[in-house]
């Protein structure tokens, strides 16, 4: 490429708002190449393949980001003043609340661009001359941990993945039933929290991919999670159940220690179908399902509208994304689908119903971790992508990027870099519509939770994209309206009256932490990773106030499998060591050093001699209090780290047949599961620290 055509892409590349020039995990420059930039440009809607295209496609950047029309959406924090577009004579300007109330109006002189903006947060409509948008007003944080509690208190919470939870008859899969017994044996121990996996729905479909992270849909949940039983009653379950010769499968499933998906979904589905062809008799029933359907509008229905197609394709031979259906079903408003959707409407509404019921049961869930004290219940977790292939993708196209992946590139956690194989937001395409999606999924993950975690905060300010059929350490970095995205979460946070926890871990910019901190958004620290120059572990009173304190996560060694040594053997297997490093060496030495910072932080005794390699107990315990110390708002616990569990949930990197990633159950029952003598001596040191230390 020659010079000139070479910095005409890179100024269109930094344009458009992708890093030509970034500096990696160790601190070293690194310059994106001219394949990759083209790759992500052309993903933007910006192509760059030849000098045509990248003047062109700069002439389009020019005229966005000219200013000269209002944004669909303007972000503001309350009580400033807002810039709008100058121009050379008076204009008058009006903003009304969202029942068309008058809050504030005026003429803005010639040459001049500042609104006053209301003090009160909320949605506003702002008018300037015949333009009209709308204004979003942001508090100065989100709301936090302190709205919810007392001064004196230092709340602690748990960590579960849901589909691992039991319950008698749960059929093989937990369900909203097991996390509401959970929720409230949690509560007795003294928690104040339940952070979940995400529960965004999946592939009816496709019950082969299990991942909570890779969503079909950001927007609405799992119909796995549905406990049968309290929609239709036990007796009517079990008639269910008999008539379709279930009862051995069931029993079967529910023994197991690794979830079997296909297994259990089909079961699952197959007792929920059957209620639903009986429950269309109910006609009070009906009225109510009927009425949620209405209230939810067309997302809703373009998603059961989805769940149909793609079943009716993978039973005809296409299985996979929407990109494979014929043509004239890739537009969710065509004729086709719109005539499909006619034909087999007892399909589309039953996967509408299964949304209904969903909804109806994450909201008993954080009723009853409210009622059962817990000052914030539920922290929901909300996943970076979502997959190209599926319902958010195929129903909101102009939000979304296609051609590339959401990833991340080499740095500790993983030396090959990840591709994760999803998509998200376009920037280009939130500012476009409006934010329009965003703020859907926000409200989505907020409607019946006390909190929610956004997985990979980072997003917010870059994204590393991966062009499809490139390597992931071939990406290049995505920049986001970071200020934007803050203030409608800090918005939307208020509003639902949740806590924002950020999972900020990874190849962090080096303002990134404090600025998401001084919007209240909280980061994570993680006990294996507060580490000194010197390699060894820091003392937890040096921990931040501004972040969650935890022992570990579901992508890294569990205290138990730490110490043992279990992730070692995990990583040599799956082929993730460094094969320069003898690791089991390491870890003896590592062993010693963390066991030094236990004593030091008056958690562990005899110093210079470490419990051995299998004697859990002392370990999980001396870890638990270590990271209660910890000045951090709110300290969230794994219940594998309750339990002195050795397996770790996920281990990024290998293929769920080489490593049983979202399979693992429970040792037990949720109602039991925290009456053995190890759960009872952590519960009870973590809450006597947490509250009374």
């Amino acid at each position: 490429m020659n010079a000139p055509l070479h910095d005409r892409l890179a100024l269109l590349a930094e344009r458009a708002g992708i890093d030509v020039h970034w500096r990696d995990a160790l601190d070293r420059p690194q310059t994106t190449p001219a394949d990759t930039l083209r790759a992500v440009l052309r993903a933007l809607g910006l192509p760059a393949d030849h000098a045509d295209e990248v003047e062109d496609s700069l002439r389009r950047i020019d005229e966005e980001h000219s200013g000269v029309r209002l944004s669909r959406v303007l972000t503001a924090d309350a009580g400033t003043r807002i810039e709008v577009p100058r121009l050379p004579r008076a204009r008058p300007w009006k903003i009304e609340a969202g029942d068309a109330t008058p809050v504030s109006e005026g003429v803005l002189p010639s040459g001049e661009a500042a609104i006053a903006v209301p003090s009160l947060p909320g949605y506003y409509t702002l008018s300037l001359d015949d333009e009209r948008t709308t204004l979003a007003v942001a508090p100065p944080r989100t709301f936090g941990v302190r709205d919810v509690t007392t001064a004196c208190r230092r709340p602690w919470g748990m960590a579960v993945q849901l589909s691992g939870l039991r319950r008698p008859g749960d059929g093989g899969i937990g369900d909203f039933t097991a996390l509401e017994i959970c929720a409230k044996a949690a509560a007795e121990k003294g928690a104040d929290a339940l952070a979940i996996s995400p529960l965004h729905a999946l592939f009816a479909a496709a019950p082969e991919r299990y991942s909570p992270y890779a969503p079909s849909s950001r927007l609405f949940l799992n119909g796995l999670y549905i406990d049968p039983a309290r929609t239709s009653g036990e007796q009517t379950v079990r008639a269910v159940i008999d008539s379709h010769n279930l009862r051995q499968e069931l029993a079967e499933l529910e023994w197991l220690d690794l979830i079997d998906w296909p297994r259990a979904a089909r079961a699952r589905m197959t007792i929920l179908r059957s209620i639903f062809e009986g429950a269309s008799a109910d006609l009070a029933h009906s009225e109510r399902f009927m009425a949620f359907r209405n209230e939810q509008g067309d997302p809703l229905e373009r998603h059961a509208r989805f769940e149909a197609l793609h079943a009716d394709f993978t039973a005809h031979g296409r299985p996979g994304g929407w990109q494979g259906w014929p043509a004239e079903f890739h537009d969710p408003a065509s004729s086709a689908v719109t005539a499909f959707a006619r034909e087999h409407s007892r399909e589309v509404a039953f996967h509408a119903w299964l949304q209904w019921l969903a909804r109806q049961g994450l909201e008993g869930a954080q009723k009853a971790a409210r009622d059962a004290g817990m000052a914030i219940g539920l922290i929901a977790d909300l996943a970076v992508g979502a997959d190209s292939g599926g319902s958010h993708a195929w129903a909101h196209q102009a939000e979304v990027l296609t051609g590339v992946s959401v990833g991340a590139p080499p740095d500790a956690l993983n030396r090959l870099g990840q591709d994760w194989g999803l998509t998200t937001f376009s920037p280009r395409g939130l500012r476009e519509t409006g934010f329009r999606g965003f703020i859907g999924m926000l409200r989505a993950a907020l409607a019946h939770a006390g909190g929610v975690r956004i997985d990979h905060v980072l997003g917010l300010k870059r994204l590393w994209m991966v062009p499809h059929g490139a390597g992931a350490t071939e990406g290049a970095y995505v920049r986001y309206p970071l200020t934007d995205m803050l203030r409608l979460i800090a918005l939307e946070s208020h509003l639902e009256r949740a806590i924002v926890i950020g999972e900020d871990l990874g190849t962090v910019p080096s303002d990134f932490r404090d600025t998401i901190a001084e919007k209240g958004v909280l980061g994570i620290r993680v006990l294996w990773f507060e580490r000194a120059a010197d390699g060894g572990f820091t003392t937890p009173k040096d921990w931040s106030d501004k972040a969650m304190a935890t022992t570990s996560t579901h992508d890294v060694p569990t205290v138990a499998g730490w110490w043992s040594g279990r992730d070692v053997e995990w990583r040599k297997r799956t082929g993730l060591d460094d094969p320069a490093v003898n690791e089991v060496a390491r870890r003896e030495q590592e062993r010693l050093q963390l066991w030094r910072a236990l004593f030091a932080s008056g958690s562990a005794w005899n110093e210079d001699s470490p419990p051995a390699p299998d004697e859990i107990s002392p370990v999980v315990w001396a870890a638990a209090h270590h990271v209660s110390l910890a000045p951090a708002p709110l300290a969230i616990f794994p219940v594998e780290d309750i339990l002195g569990l050795h397996e770790q949930p996920n281990l990024p990197g290998p293929t769920d047949a080489v490593h049983p990633n979202w399979r693992r159950r429970m040792p037990d029952t949720s109602s039991r599961l925290f009456d053995g003598p190890i759960a009872h001596a952590v519960c009870a040191t973590i809450d006597q620290t947490r509250n009374r230390g």
